[in-house]
């Protein structure tokens, strides 16, 4: 009897053990299984918008030259840009027009009328965050050939890219491309002029003038390499506040060709900007930025603007759009010390103004109000609307 109870004692406990086992194999198969809230699926990016920035002239007078020079014999220009570089460094590629060359101390530190600036006018450009520096202008020769490519060298060793101008015919087949996040943007730039001095022969490559058909035939071939075509000319009347009709024309023209965007400079004033249709898809003209830096005399030459372009690419299509167009003005100010010692700044108006009201500016006060007040009213007579939102 007793052996009989045993072995009926170790059945039920192989029944209960089983019986658990089961309860818990089912239990677990309706447990939920866990959920990564901290990483949720990556979606692939659908578009991808990119933001180009350009200013107009920066000039070099004999007056801007000396404010760098250092107790050392060096030169330095660190207050240049130090109130716009936010601006500058908001785009993802970033370019202004430099008039002066850098042909090194021994051809003679000069303004104008043949420019020559101190290399350290390079580490301002490229301490304020520009990308792109524009070397075809009309005083890219002032110190003859050897200055002009000793200007471009200095550039590229501070890591700036320079367009308009060549070191070599291999270099001018060459296109300035800029992949930005899956954007290839292209950069042509030309000039109306070189003052009368002469492109030495043997080098006929090295310069390029606004040539109506060169330019067509540049758009053409650098059109199907590129999402985006910037073209920058040196262009118009010195000190005219509207553009001729002949540069109305070609900026058409060169946007009906292939151009997204045209970026004028030389007039040394603001003209207006204009959106052009092409095609059902509209493109942007901007005559001139005005002066960027500058000891010019007259609120109107001082005056300048940061330019924001922003374009928008859809990756499935491959289609890209120029989205929206902003600037902000700005003013050229020279101002003296204590000590007498001359300084040069550019400083957003508006922000400025504000400063000014609130006590904030440390160097303009109320008296300069209506000074900065008259830019920013001429400069937004001139341009319209500080945002514009295009293609929509």
């Amino acid at each position: 009897m007793k052996t009989t109870l045993t072995r009926v004692s170790i059945v039920l406990a192989i029944v209960l053990i089983i019986a658990a086992a089961a309860y818990e194999q089912q239990q677990g198969r309706q447990k939920p299984l866990p959920v990564n809230v901290d990483e949720p699926a990556e979606v692939p990016e659908q578009n991808v918008t990119i933001t180009l920035t350009a200013a107009g002239d920066c000039l070099m007078h004999n007056t801007q030259i000396w404010s760098g020079l250092q107790e050392n014999g060096s030169y330095s220009f660190p207050t240049f840009f130090a109130d716009v570089q936010d601006l500058i460094k908001q785009g993802d590629y970033s370019s202004t027009n430099f008039e002066a060359p850098m042909a090194g101390a021994a051809a003679g530190y000069s303004g104008y009328p043949l420019f020559n600036s101190p290399d350290a006018a390079a580490e301002a450009f490229k301490d304020a965050g520009f990308d792109l520096i524009i070397t075809a202008n009309n005083h890219i020769l002032d110190k003859g050939f050897n200055g002009a490519v000793r200007t471009m060298q200095v550039l590229h060793e501070q890591g700036l890219d320079t367009a308009g101008t060549y070191l070599s015919a291999e270099d001018r087949e060459k296109f300035l491309i800029k992949d930005i996040r899956g954007v290839k943007v292209g950069y042509l730039a030309y000039s109306y002029s070189t003052n009368g001095l002469p492109v030495p022969a043997e080098h006929p490559y090295f310069f390029n003038f606004l040539d109506q058909e060169q330019i067509l035939a540049d758009i053409k071939a650098l059109r199907p390499q590129v999402d985006v075509v910037v073209l920058v000319l040196h262009w118009g009347v010195e000190y005219s506040p509207q553009p001729t009709n002949e540069q109305k024309n070609m900026a058409r023209q060169f946007l009906a060709a292939g151009a997204d965007i045209i970026l004028g400079s030389h007039p040394h004033v603001i003209q207006p900007m204009e959106v052009i249709e092409v095609d059902g898809q509209e493109k942007f003209v901007i005559y001139s930025m005005g002066n960027f830096i500058s000891h010019q005399t007259g609120l109107e030459r001082n005056s300048g603007v940061v330019l924001k372009v922003k374009f928008s690419k859809d990756l499935a299509s491959g289609k890209t759009v120029l989205s929206e167009v902003a600037y902000t003005p700005t003013y050229s100010h020279y101002y003296k010390d204590d000590t007498g010692k001359s300084y040069f700044r550019v400083v957003p108006v508006e922000k400025t103004i504000k400063k000014i009201e609130e006590g904030k500016e440390p160097i303009l006060t109320a008296k300069d109000l209506p000074d900065l007040k008259a830019v920013l009213e001429a400069t937004q007579r001139q341009l319209g609307p500080t945002q514009q939102f295009l293609n929509q």
